[in-house]
């Protein structure tokens, strides 16, 4: 028998991760508790709350654990490559939850609404990425999709790249949307620069650029309160 279930067995039933779950519910249990339950076991020499609390300590809590790597999990003693698949399943598996929209249309009534729309995926991507949100005439998105990824630059954010998708999804109007990897979303010379080619040449098609988000790390900043739009 392993030490780690002979240690289990000491531990009273009322505060065993799993019976605290069944009788009170996941909210009601730790980081530490819950990490616990997806690594099932501990080792020889310590028990799986031990180690749980030894995972969290390493990726400072939750704050890296959220884009923790395979190689990342094995690398610490007690996760092995079974222990590190069923950590990073429940961690893409949580990702792909939180970003699920239901199939109802996402409508946008404000700067706030076009943030919430993007933010948790934008706000931690390594490079920018540039993306535009085409609306219905009832501001409601009817599609999204990344123009181009890299540094922005008027020469690659070309208003006919943006504009050509637009009257293909007969779009009343769009939104467009970048990130800064730094996490401060202040608008550069160059993202003022595009913004306004952008609002010239949507007025010439007849489709209106409705605002320029930047997206940081949980904040934002819109072009159009900037007065750019």
């Amino acid at each position: 028998m392993k030490v780690s279930s002979i240690m289990i067995k000491n531990v009273p039933k009322n505060d065993r991760p799993r019976e605290r779950m069944l009788e009170y519910g996941a909210d009601h249990l730790s980081n530490q508790e819950l990490l616990a339950i997806l690594l099932g076991s501990g080792t020889k020499a310590e028990s799986v709350m031990a180690l749980s609390n030894r995972v969290l300590m390493h990726f400072e809590g939750l704050k890296l654990l959220h884009d923790a790597t395979i190689e990342e999990l094995i690398a610490i003693k007690g996760i092995g490559n079974a222990k590190g698949v069923q950590l990073l399943s429940a961690i893409e598996l949580g990702k792909r939850m939180h970003l699920y929209k239901p199939d109802s249309r996402y409508v946008i009534r404000s700067p706030e609404d076009g943030a919430n729309y993007v933010m948790e995926e934008m706000r931690s991507l390594k490079q920018e990425h540039f993306v535009v949100l085409f609306l219905d005439t009832k501001n409601q998105v009817i599609h999204r999709q990344t123009i181009f990824i890299g540094s922005l630059n008027a020469s690659i954010v070309h208003p006919r790249e943006v504009f050509r998708e637009a009257v293909k999804r007969s779009a009343a109007s769009i939104i467009v949307i970048h990130n800064h990897p730094s996490g401060d979303p202040t608008p550069s010379k160059e993202d003022i620069h595009v913004t306004k080619r952008l609002v010239d040449s949507g007025k010439m098609i007849g489709i209106e650029l409705l605002d320029h988000l930047i997206i940081g790390d949980r904040k934002f900043i819109s072009l159009k309160e900037k007065g750019y739009v």
